[in-house]
Formats: structure tokens, C-alpha cells, sequence
């Protein structure tokens, strides 16, 4: 907390809440979430799946102020805005600021249209606060103002400018209280442990030195507390006359290495020399970098109150308070990410559901603080799916949207999905919402538990109980024929863990039948009871005849007993026509009867049954012959005419299959 603690107390409980923290698994996010939180519980920290949240983990936050949030997507950013109804909103999410932060795209991305994404759902009445960066001056480092040019000599830097332009016009135009806090080099409790400072504290706890880069380069250091004091102060002062503006948030002070590493070694009395030049100097190290907190006194009230020597000194006693060796580096150093979740629909004849698919998805993901990457299959259907998915993907950049050339089925459909997936387990569902997302919750407290199977068990359907029977007597004789364990009364809605889904996708057959193939691959598996409810929107596209096709193709798939069947038949009638032979000899040596046998319906019954029985064995043996010729051709399961991932699209096949190798890769 804050050195003199009760005032800044009292100044905490002033702001506006509900208060929402982006960007709170990081550094400064997490310090700023956990001071606010001590004061007040209608606090919440957001975090995705960029960030790290090791130390919400550690911080032990209780799960209800914790949620996921994408904030690349509007939908998800909404959905918080809608449900939490935030008055405060500070923004720390931020990428691209650490070295091994490089991935350009999602700087720029989670910098920029992040940003945009939180001010497009801000009103008039809500106070935002940005955490900008003294890296937006670049080659301007020298003491300047924030009236003075920026230099950004960086893509970071850039996208740091860009989003301090962009509070402006929300500000200017829209009446947005947004301030831009740009801030130099913070640091203290809950900063990355590679990190300068924390090496140097833990270092110099041990009367040693870390490695140092240059002497002369230097820095303007901050404690974190007095940066939480800033957010806080900016989100009180923020008014009408100062909003959109960026300020400073420095000492003031120069601080080069070879100065600080005389306060370290001054502190804590370590006797080690250093070596400089040690560690190599980094890309962005400056000679002249320190900042002019002037507008921040006097526009925010604010001013750096921690001196150098005390910031490292409560840095250390934060060390040891929070058994830095024994928790912080091990959590840090093997982070538990939230998993990934790829929900796959096949879709024919659903645009109508789709829509309401997604939005129970995003909705259901959010509400498990999973990230998720939502892929639908559009199997050639011949309404306006295209139009509706083109839709939901040019807002929400994790939806993928697949197009066959035809209408190849179901199954080639989850399959089409699950090759181009990346997620930790897929999910399989229906299109026309009689798969409910809301189950979803159970497949995966399973999926946790161990099981890299957990199927959807129809405990009871929406529909006709003369037709519900039929389905619930077809599973109980396809489990009793079949020559693997099947489960009764289980669809393809279930949730697949990735190395399950790798073997189902690396499988030859061309003709497939996923709920069979996956009982068949093995693995733990297990069932959760749902009620399947009816078709949302239009007629089902399954009868009687199609129900027939399926449960053909699921038999002769999985099950030999059509053949065995015919096995015994040949054995039982044979046998009976011997003893009819037996019987006709003794019959007529005994004369029992001389009409024997009696008139020619006798004859034309045993020839219509034996011939019966004959093709009924062929055409069993037909069943099976088809499916080896089938395979035989290895014709492709599907073919994709159209990829699309956000607003990207992929149309030729050279496109779409670099983007799906990509994608196997990962």
C-alpha cells in the first residue's frame, strides 16, 4: 500500500465502482487489482490468455472477480461491460513491451484495437484510464513534455502513440473522460523475476551482483506503489478541461545503472564489485532517459514520494514476505495457461442458429475463463450461411469459418474442423442447437479430471416417444453387435482432448463414423446425461430413411454379426434340409405317408426362403465389399472452397492448405 495508507484508503474508496482492471495478470495490473481489492470488493480483475496469470493465482483471487476477457474481441469486451456494468475501467493490457514479446501482428492488434474495442463500449459516465509508455517519445527521451514530439523507435512504441491519438478523438468527439498515463520504468513486488530490479534485489539478498550492462545507461525509476497511486488519482482528477491528455508518470530523477547499483549495494551492504558490460545492453537502452512529472503534480496532484533506496527496500521485504524463491520464481517460471477450447459445428440448413449459437458460446466460455477458438463448418448448405458467418467473424477474430464444396455429411464436417483446429480439446456439436453450449461446463470439469473422452449422453429427447424408443433400442443392438465397447445413447456431442483428436484425424478410412471411431481409439472416457431438445429453427434434415442410412453405415462399420448371422443361418438351415432329406427317405421307405411331399407350395416357400436368405447374405456381404471399394479410391474426405479466420479469407487451395499445415504445426 501506499506509504501514508489510511488517506489513500479513503481515496480509493472514491472512485466510482463497479471497477474493472484489464491487463490485471500483469505487473502493474496485478499490483493495482490487489491494492484496490484490500479496500473494496466490487473490483474485477480481466485477464486473457496473452497474459500470464500466475500471479492472480498466487494472489489466490476469489473466482468471482476474476473473468476472462478477450478484448480483441468486441463481443466478449461487450458481454463484460453488459454484465459487471463498470463506472471505472483502467487498461494494462498491453504486448509487445518485453523481448520476447515479438509478434508484430498482436502488438498492434492487442495495443490498438483492444484499445478501440474498450472505448467503443464506454460512456460519458465512465472514467478510463490507459496505461501508456515512456517508450511513445523513442528518440525525444531527454526530460520531455508531454507537449513535446514523440519519436517511437520501436513497433511497440508506435502502437503506444496510436492508442494515446486514439483516447484523444474518444475525447475530443465522443466526450470520453479518458487520461493516458505514460509511464516510465515501474518497478517492485510482482514484477517478472528476469527482470533488472527484482535480479538485482534477490542478488544483492545474497551479497551478490547480477549481470549489468553499460554504466552509463540510465532509467527513471518509479515504485509500483506510487504508479498504483497515479491510475487512482487520474481517475479522480479526470475532468472535462484535461481529458484525453497524456502525463508523465516519473520522478524526474536520471538514474543510471552504475547509480543504482551504488544505492543496491549501499542498501543492502554488498561488498562484490561490479562488472559491467556483463550482460549485453539491450536494443531500446538509452543514455538520457527520464521523464518531466510536472503536468502530473500539477493536473493530477500526483508525485513520486518513494526514494530509490526505499522502493528496493520494500521490493526486498515484498521478496521475503511472499517466499519469493519458494512461490513467485516456480510460478513464473511454469505458468498454467487456461486452456483452449475449439467448439466445432457442423452446420447444414442452420443459419437461422447460428447466430444464437454463438452468442450462448462466447457467453458459456466467458463464464468458464477458457479462451476459446470457435470454428464453424458450413457443409456447402444451400441458405445464406456464408453471409451470417462472414458476419460474426469480421468481429470476433477467434471465430473461423470453414466452406466445403458440397454437402459431404456430418462427420466430414467435425473432421474438416478438427484438422484445422489448435485448441487443447475440441468440441463437437450440431448446428441446429439441440447440442445445448451450456453442457459444455460438465464435458469440461471431466476433461480436468483426467478423462481424454467425455461424450454426451441423451438422456432424453424433445421429440415422439415412439420415435425416442426406436433410437434407445437402435444404440442398446448397435452396442450388442458391435465388436468395441460402445456407449448407449451417446451422439457426436463431446469434448476430445487434443492427442485423441490427432489420432481421429491421422485415421486412413475415408468413410468414418466418429461417435464408433472414437470409442474405438480407446483412451479414458466417460459420459455426462443431457437432455437433447428440439431443432431451435426448421425442420430436422434426419428421417427415416436417412436414420436407416446411419444406422447401416454404423453396423457394417463397427460390427461383423450381419455375417456371423448369415454364418449360423447357413449352419441352422442346412442342417434342417438335411433332416428334411432324412425324413422324406424314412417317409417313404415306411410309407407314412405316399403323397409326400404334399403339393407345390411346399416347394415355392423353400425356394423363396432359401432364396430370400441367399440375398439377404449377399447383400450383407455387399455392405461390406462397397465400404473396401470405397476405401480403396482414397478419395479426400472434403474439400474446403473457403477459410475464413476474422476478417481474413483464404480461397485458393494453396491458401487454405499452407494455413491448414500452419495450423497442424502448432
Amino acid at each position: 500500500m501506499s506509504p501514508n495508507e489510511q488517506p489513500f484508503t479513503n481515496t480509493i474508496q472514491q472512485l466510482k465502482g463497479p471497477i474493472v482492471v484489464f491487463g490485471a495478470s500483469g505487473f502493474i495490473g496485478a499490483n493495482l487489482f490487489e491494492q484496490l481489492f484490500r479496500v473494496r470488493k466490487d473490483v474485477y480483475a480481466l485477464t486473457h490468455d496473452a497474459t500470464k496469470a500466475w500471479r492472480l493465482k498466487l494472489l489466490d483471487v476469489p473466482a468471482e472477480n476474476i473473468v476472462h476477457c478477450d478484448i480483441l474481441s468486441n463481443t466478449s469486451v461487450k458481454d463484460v461491460f453488459e454484465r459487471y456494468k463498470p463506472r471505472t475501467i483502467f487498461n494494462l493490457a498491453a504486448y509487445g513491451a518485453y523481448s520476447k514479446q515479438k509478434n508484430v501482428s498482436l502488438t498492434y492488434e492487442t495495443n490498438v484495437i483492444g484499445t478501440v474495442n474498450i472505448l467503443e463500449n464506454c460512456s460519458t459516465e465512465m472514467v478510463y484510464v490507459h496505461a501508456g509508455s515512456s517508450s511513445e517519445y523513442g528518440f525525444n527521451c531527454t526530460a520531455p513534455k508531454e507537449t513535446d514530439r514523440v519519436e517511437p523507435n520501436s513497433h511497440y512504441a508506435v502502437s503506444k502513440v496510436s492508442a494515446a491519438y486514439t483516447l484523444e478523438y474518444y475525447a475530443r468527439l465522443h466526450g470520453l473522460n479518458t487520461l493516458n498515463l505514460r509511464l516510465y520504468s515501474i518497478y517492485g513486488g510482482w514484477e517478472e523475476p528476469d527482470r533488472l530490479i527484482p535480479r538485482l534485489v534477490e542478488e544483492c539478498r545474497k551479497d551478490k551482483l547480477p549481470p549489468l550492462v553499460s554504466p552509463d545507461i540510465s532509467r527513471d525509476f518509479v515504485y509500483v506503489d506510487d504508479c498504483v497511486e497515479a491510475f487512482v488519482l487520474a481517475a479522480l482528477r479526470v475532468n472535462e478541461a484535461i481529458r484525453g491528455r497524456s502525463y508523465n508518470i516519473a520522478t524526474g530523477q536520471k538514474t543510471t545503472m552504475r547509480e543504482l547499483v551504488d544505492v543496491a549495494r549501499q542498501t543492502f551492504a554488498v561488498k562484490q564489485e561490479p562488472v559491467w558490460g556483463s550482460m549485453n545492453n539491450r536494443n531500446w537502452d538509452l543514455a538520457e532517459w527520464y521523464g518531466n512529472p510536472d503536468a502530473a503534480e500539477a493536473d493530477l496532484g500526483w508525485k513520486a514520494r518513494t526514494s530509490l533506496s526505499d522502493g528496493l527496500r520494500q521490493t526486498a521485504e515484498w521478496q521475503v514476505s511472499h517466499q519469493y524463491e519458494e512461490r513467485v520464481l516456480p510460478a513464473f517460471q511454469t505458468p498454467t495457461l487456461n486452456p483452449v477450447i475449439s467448439p466445432i459445428i457442423a452446420c447444414y440448413k442452420d443459419a437461422q442458429a447460428i447466430p444464437f449459437m454463438y452468442e450462448r458460446l462466447v457467453k458459456t466460455f466467458n463464464e468458464m475463463k477458457v479462451r476459446y477458438e470457435i470454428i464453424f463448418v458450413n457443409d456447402n448448405s444451400p441458405d445464406n450461411t456464408d453471409e451470417v458467418l462472414a458476419e460474426i467473424c469480421a468481429k470476433d477474430p477467434n471465430v473461423i469459418a470453414v466452406k466445403h464444396s458440397r454437402n459431404f455429411g456430418s462427420q466430414s464436417a467435425f473432421l474438416s474442423g478438427m484438422e484445422i483446429s489448435t485448441g487443447d480439446a475440441v468440441v463437437l456439436m450440431d448446428g441446429d442447437l439441440q447440442d445445448p453450449p451450456e453442457v459444455i461446463p460438465q464435458f469440461y470439469e471431466k476433461w480436468q479430471q483426467g478423462y481424454d473422452v467425455v461424450y454426451g449422453v441423451r438422456v432424453q429427447r424433445e421429440m415422439p416417444t415412439h420415435v425416442h424408443f426406436f433410437y434407445k433400442q437402435f444404440y442398446r443392438l448397435f452396442r450388442r453387435t458391435a465388436y468395441i465397447n460402445i456407449p448407449v445413447d451417446a451422439g457426436d456431442f463431446s469434448i476430445i482432448d487434443r492427442k485423441v483428436v490427432r489420432e481421429l484425424v491421422n485415421l486412413p478410412e475415408t468413410e468414418q463414423f466418429l461417435r464408433g471411431l472414437r470409442a474405438w481409439v480407446g483412451f479414458r472416457q466417460t459420459g455426462v446425461d443431457y437432455v437433447r431438445p428440439e431443432r431451435m429453427f426448421g425442420v430436422s434434415t434426419n428421417n427415416w430413411t436417412k436414420n436407416i442410412w446411419w444406422a447401416k453405415k454404423a453396423i457394417f462399420s463397427f460390427s461383423f454379426a450381419p455375417l456371423e448371422l448369415m454364418t449360423y443361418a447357413g449352419f441352422v438351415l442346412t442342417g434342417l434340409s438335411m433332416l428334411g432329406i432324412v425324413w422324406q427317405i424314412v417317409a417313404r421307405l415306411l410309407n407314412f405317408d405316399p403323397n409326400t411331399p404334399y403339393g407345390i407350395s411346399t416347394v415355392l416357400v423353400l425356394i423363396m426362403f432359401f432364396g430370400g436368405i441367399n440375398l439377404l447374405g449377399i447383400s450383407f456381404l455387399g455392405e461390406y465389399i462397397s465400404k473396401i471399394f470405397e476405401e480403396t479410391k482414397k478419395r479426400p474426405k472434403f474439400i474446403r472452397t473457403m477459410v475464413r479466420k476474422g476478417p481474413q479469407v483464404y480461397k485458393t487451395a494453396a491458401e487454405i492448405n499452407t494455413l491448414v499445415e500452419q495450423r497442424r504445426s502448432k
